[in-house]
């Protein structure tokens, strides 16, 4: 029998289904086309709240910390709202977006967040799912945290300076285990980690660093994109993960090479642990 969270998961499918006039089912390769991928990641330290696309509840009860599993979300345009968990469809905005166009083919992390100076954002990122040569795996750390720009190291190198928040930064390289953390820009003390990263072969492995230096609950979330390296006539397919040290919403401009590139969220199954250092 389904738990009371799953069966508020399923009638959240149900509902956008009704909205959007289409089944929320996993995409077959000739769907793909008129589908977008889809997750979110609630990134805004102590903040639980409901997600609203074109007036119905996608997401109750969202949590810091939580990762939605990618759905495939038919393309169009969809109204964006987040409020205060409970306070309804009428609710004040945590933040919304209007007219958020969901591009088919498109796979995107949307990421509710706090920006440099502690304020809620919500940033859409177009993750990289080009091919991956044989042997290698890819790296995209994301800057979410109410923190200065910072460096992020592997094995106690600098990979990635100065990120700032929002924005993101990538490299491919050889599969395998890193020892990653991030420091603020120039100095040396780990404010995240250090942690054990297994970058996969053909696959893609995001780090987001979310929360708020100035209160202490700096924190990692992971997520993995699969499919890089393998059937190119795939659909690119990932998950939530645990951020743990042993693998690595609020509005923006989303400029990211892709005009209009926003979209409404899922209700998802799946939720992901964060990391605790």
């Amino acid at each position: 029998m389904p738990t009371p969270a799953r069966s508020r998961l399923i009638r959240g499918s149900l509902a956008l289904a009704v909205t959007s006039g289409a089944l929320l089912l996993p995409a077959t390769s000739a769907q793909a086309a008129d589908t977008a991928t889809v997750s979110i990641l609630h990134a805004v330290p102590g903040a639980t709240v409901d997600v609203y696309a074109n007036g119905e509840e996608l997401l109750s009860d969202f949590e810091p910390g939580t990762l939605t599993d990618p759905q495939q979300l038919p393309a169009g345009t969809y109204d964006l709202k987040v409020v205060a968990a409970g306070d309804g469809a009428d609710g004040d905005a945590v933040a919304e977006l209007d007219d958020a166009e969901v591009p088919a083919g498109a796979n995107v992390t949307v990421v509710a967040h706090l920006n440099a100076s502690g304020d809620p954002r919500l940033t859409a990122y177009a993750n990289d799912t080009s091919g991956l040569d044989a042997g290698q795996a890819r790296l995209i750390v994301r800057h979410d945290a109410a923190a200065p720009a910072v460096d992020v190291r592997a094995n106690e190198e600098v990979a990635f300076s100065g990120l700032e928040n929002p924005d993101e930064d990538s490299a491919d390289l050889d599969a395998g285990t890193i020892s990653a953390d991030v420091v603020l820009a120039g100095e040396s003390d780990p404010v995240i980690g250090p942690a054990d990263v297994d970058l996969k072969e053909g696959m893609t492995t995001i780090v987001y660093a979310w929360g708020s230096a100035e209160d202490d609950n700096l924190d990692l979330a992971v997520q993995t994109i699969s499919g890089m390296g393998g059937n190119p006539g795939g659909v690119p397919g990932g998950s939530g993960g645990q951020a743990a040290m042993s693998s690595p919403l609020a509005l923006g401009a989303f400029g990211l090479g892709l005009v209009g590139l926003v979209l409404a969220g899922t209700r998802m199954a799946a939720r992901t642990r964060t990391a605790r250092v």
